[in-house]
């Protein structure tokens, strides 16, 4: 049988972490086994879907390679088929109608929390043969004893008892199909055979292979994948990390990266780190899914993202740097050796707009030296400024070994430790004591240029005394 898998997006909101690692586990689970990947959105929320959203969804998953097999299909064009689905449940008697208020349904509940009962419908119109109006409500005749079971390609064996699941809403009383219902006849009209999804899923499978039963729809595979969580092993929300896919991007994760970080979030290769989506179709295997919470890890995504810009040859980063550049103002035009210091900077963060950010130095006048830096390395450096820099006017060759040469004899003849002769140099260059190497920092900067913030650094000094 061919395996389709689906992803299943509600257009309420921007595409976030733990909706891009199940669409990565289902397109790679349907790719392994010669399948096919579909897209499913679910807007039957009117009020809170947009195709603002839904636009935001489908492009974030193109833009890490995720595309869908087919056109994707909206629940909002297909109520129809939610509507014949429900009949046909009336129609084998497996659903009734239900006319309780909101009022009595309340009070039902509380009584069953007081008597320390787990609050659920109790199914009182089960067997009153109520007719259809604008009152009432198509519930599910779930089976009362004994107990469904279903096996989960990552959690093993699951059962639940029937008696612990209540005769759920299938159309409401305006008529509109509930999710449960919806879910269901999609699955079984897009030929889907395998579900992965989040573990928050897992009490919703009952339910709907009841009503799978009830219209006469083959079982389906199921996974449920761990869930996502923050630092504080508590789930992923906004409060403790950056959840949207595209807030990654715009700090300058590469698409590879993410996959590579999200593939690794509940599976594992060994000793193996980096992966691209090729290699995680050839050893990514769903039963090795762990069961446990998995940590999204911000100083790991660092790290991959770090081994992935590396990879990439010097072209390929300039051309994924360059919008980042334009973000932060910066116009590689304006130095004739922009490609050199690129180069050397390349590494300096893990992202691209923190490369960015640290190149802006490099193309412009410093407008505020870093505080901290400045009173402990910068305050008190006027001699190894004034000393360095006359120096470095003797030059006759302008290079890195030249220069590194003129400061080992400065830290001889000064009797200094490094930082104390080199921290007071960068921060002039650059307002920070973060760079390269010193010797390749200054050699990035024409003589001119090194004198003129040497002597700004100077006259800050002058005027802080």
């Amino acid at each position: 049988m061919t395996k389709v898998t689906r992803f299943a997006p509600s257009p309420t909101g921007a595409l976030h972490i733990g909706g891009v690692r199940t669409a990565l586990f289902n397109f790679v689970y349907a790719k392994q086994n010669k399948g096919k990947f579909l897209i499913r959105v679910e807007d039957t929320d009117a009020e809170r879907s947009t195709k603002e959203f839904e636009s935001n969804i489908l492009k974030g998953l193109s833009d890490i390679g995720i595309d869908p097999d087919e056109s994707p299909v909206r629940q909002s064009e297909r109520f129809n088929l939610y509507k014949l689905a429900a009949e046909k449940i009336i129609e084998t008697g497996n659903a009734y109608w239900c006319d309780c208020s909101k009022e009595a349904l309340d009070e039902m509940r509380k009584e069953q929390e007081s008597a320390g009962k787990k609050p659920m419908y109790d199914g009182r119109s089960r067997n009153l043969g109520l007719k259809r109006s604008d009152n009432t409500v198509l519930r599910l005749k779930t089976p009362k004893d004994g107990e469904l079971a279903f096996h989960d390609l990552v959690r093993g064996e699951v059962i639940f008892q029937n008696s612990e699941l209540d005769d759920l809403i299938l159309l409401r009383s305006d008529g509109s199909p509930t999710y449960h219902l919806c879910n269901v006849v999609d699955d079984f009209s897009q030929g889907v055979s395998t579900v992965i999804r989040g573990e928050d899923h897992l009490s919703n499978t009952p339910r709907q292979i009841h009503i799978q039963q009830a219209l006469g729809y083959p079982s389906l595979e199921y996974a449920h994948l761990p869930m996502v969580l923050g630092q504080d092993k508590k789930r992923l929300s906004k409060r403790n990390a950056v959840t949207s896919l595209q807030d990654y991007f715009d700090q300058g994760y590469l698409e590879s990266s993410m996959i590579n970080m999200l593939a690794r979030l509940g599976w594992s290769k060994g000793d193996k780190e980096i992966f691209y989506l090729d290699d995680l179709i050839e050893d990514f295997r769903i039963q090795e899914v762990q069961k446990a919470g998995a940590v999204f890890d911000s100083a790991k995504l660092d790290w991959i993202n770090n081994h992935h810009l590396a990879a990439l040859s010097f072209d390929a980063f300039n051309e994924r740097l360059a919008p980042f550049l334009d973000s932060v103002g910066i116009d590689v035009t304006q130095k004739k050796n922009s490609r050199e210091i690129i180069a050397a900077l390349r590494s300096s963060k893990p992202t691209l707009l923190g490369v960015a950010r640290d190149l802006i130095p490099y193309f412009s006048e410093v407008q505020a030296y870093d505080e901290k830096a400045a009173n402990k390395f910068l305050i008190g450096s006027e001699a190894v400024l004034e000393f360095v820099q006359r120096k470095l006017n003797g030059l006759e060759i302008w290079n890195e070994e030249s220069i590194d040469n003129v400061l080992k004899e400065a830290q001889t003849k000064l009797s200094l430790p490094t930082p104390k002769l080199n921290q007071p140099i960068r921060i002039a260059m650059t307002g920070s004591t973060q760079s390269p190497s010193l010797g390749l920092t200054l050699s990035l900067f024409d003589s001119v240029e090194v004198n003129n913030r040497i002597d700004s650094a100077l006259k800050y000094l002058a005027n802080s005394n």
